[in-house]
């Protein structure tokens, strides 16, 4: 090792004896204090089942997102990401990425007419969480916009 590498990370100590500040090449950088993840054992869980798509975001009770997954970033391209086999692989991924947060009850609100409603609900109580409550909030037009006029041909 060189006296020029040996001289690139040397680690200095603040007034209190803790290792507060590194030097690296020159720079004094910061070292970073490790982030305390709160624990959140009831979830809400909101499952967009489109008939292209399928997306699942968990939140806490207050609306903060701790995380979320669709079938597109997990993989699926086309037609095979409405699929029920898609929305279970997606709870999965959205599991992995929430499992620090220490979630163990979900109530679940599903939007939409997707091929991945059921099977997602399902993949929450065969991946370990008790589901508390389910909510249908698919919209529904209550005589909207008007239809486009008869076509005469």
């Amino acid at each position: 090792m060189t006296d020029q590498q040996a001289q690139s990370v040397v680690p200095t100590t603040s007034p209190a004896g803790s290792p507060a500040t590194k030097e690296m090449n020159g720079k004094v950088v910061r070292a970073k204090k490790k982030k305390a993840v709160r624990q959140v054992p009831r979830a809400n869980a909101y499952i967009q089942a489109t008939y292209n798509n399928t997306i699942i975001t968990i939140a806490d009770p207050n609306g903060n997102t701790l995380g979320w997954s669709s079938a597109g970033s997990t993989g699926f391209k086309g037609p095979k990401k409405a699929t029920p086999y898609a929305a279970s692989v997606v709870i999965k991924d959205l599991l992995t990425k929430i499992a620090e947060y220490g979630v163990k009850e979900v109530s679940v609100f599903v939007k939409g007419i997707g091929g991945g409603r059921e099977s997602a609900i399902r993949a929450f109580h065969t991946n370990g969480l008790n589901v508390l409550s389910i909510t249908d909030t698919t919209p529904i037009p209550h005589n909207g916009c008007r239809p486009p006029k008869k076509r005469r041909v």
